[in-house]
């Protein structure tokens, strides 16, 4: 897949005609090859990010359009500034304004738990906030603005397996495909109880560098992997990133969490712990698909690495058997 540069290029003459570009930067490692994302600082001063979809899939774009005037006016929740979107060259892009305030993930290795526990609460209410959003059937959001949104409706089990596929394909590597295969099938087979689940909107990627937090709320970027699906899931995913924290401190933050949630929503979503066993198996493919990039990060040698995480995905699996 090409580097975006000249996609960046194009997408910037058509979303910006004749404004003076001063400077273009990255904006941190992603995983996610199938965008390429800029921070452009204009010479008048102003900035903006743009993003430009390289494998030129206009899905996640239309998505994210759609998605960001809807919660804006549903929700108290912060959304970015659309500032422009269009496809240029043939490839899709997102242009927005700077968020105010600042995410998490830069300040979140200096805050103490204490700071860490107030802040993650007020994310609980936020997410209970779009989760409070609900639809009658699950499905794929693929368009429409500030007063709905279109929904291709499935099963939450066809939805599940539709987001593990998506993943499947943005993998970098194809070592535990069949991994992939065998989570789907598990999916599958747990139809019954997945399909109970309550149908809300959710982000879909509520991790720290997307979330955003100013002086009156908790905000959000990057709504691109937004759908129709199990609130639970998303709780299930947050609270998994808050125990690496370790025993003491990530069950303190869970429970801030927790209660954050509680405050806006009165509970937490129904079948909270019921789904939890397939959604361990789930989110163990997010690290298998980019096993590669994985090893990278850990203190562990890539055949250790590759050990521990067969064994979680097997564990997993054999539960739900």
């Amino acid at each position: 897949m090409a580097d975006g540069t000249a996609a960046v290029e194009a997408a910037l003459d058509e979303a910006f005609p004749g404004r003076a570009v001063a400077e273009r930067s990255g904006t941190g490692p992603s995983w996610n090859d199938a965008n390429r994302t800029v921070r452009v600082e204009f010479a008048d001063g102003d900035a903006a990010f743009l993003k430009v979809a390289v494998d030129g899939d206009g899905s996640r774009i239309a998505t994210e359009r759609a998605v960001i005037p809807y919660v804006a006016t549903h929700c108290d929740v912060a959304v970015p500034t659309i500032l422009a979107a269009g496809t240029a060259a043939s490839t899709p892009y997102l242009a927005t304004a700077p968020m105010d305030g600042a995410n998490f993930h830069r300040p979140w290795a200096d805050w103490s738990t204490d700071e860490r526990a107030a802040e993650i609460e007020r994310v609980g209410a936020a997410l209970a906030e779009i989760h409070a959003l609900e639809f009658d059937r699950h499905g794929r959001v693929v368009g429409g603005d500030a007063g709905g949104l279109t929904v291709e409706t499935d099963s939450w089990t066809g939805t599940l397996v539709a987001v593990i596929e998506r993943e499947r394909r943005l993998a970098s590597t194809d070592r535990y495909d069949h991994y992939f295969d065998e989570v789907v099938e598990a999916v599958r087979a747990n139809a019954a109880v997945l399909d109970r689940a309550p149908a809300a909107l959710v982000h879909g990627d509520a991790a720290m560098p997307n979330v955003f937090r100013t002086e009156s709320a908790v905000g959000f970027i990057d709504w691109e992997l937004t759908h129709v699906g199990d609130p639970a899931r998303e709780l299930h995913r947050v609270e998994d990133r808050l125990a690496d924290a370790g025993d003491a401190a990530g069950e303190r933050l869970v429970a801030a969490f927790r209660d954050g949630y509680r405050r806006r929503a009165g509970a937490l979503p129904d079948g909270h712990a019921e789904r939890a066993p397939v959604y361990d198996a789930v989110r163990l493919l997010g690290t298998a698909g980019f096993f590669d990039r994985h090893v990278e990060h850990v203190d562990r040698t890539p055949a250790e690495a590759a050990e521990r995480l067969e064994a979680e995905l097997d564990d997993c699996l054999d539960a739900l058997r």
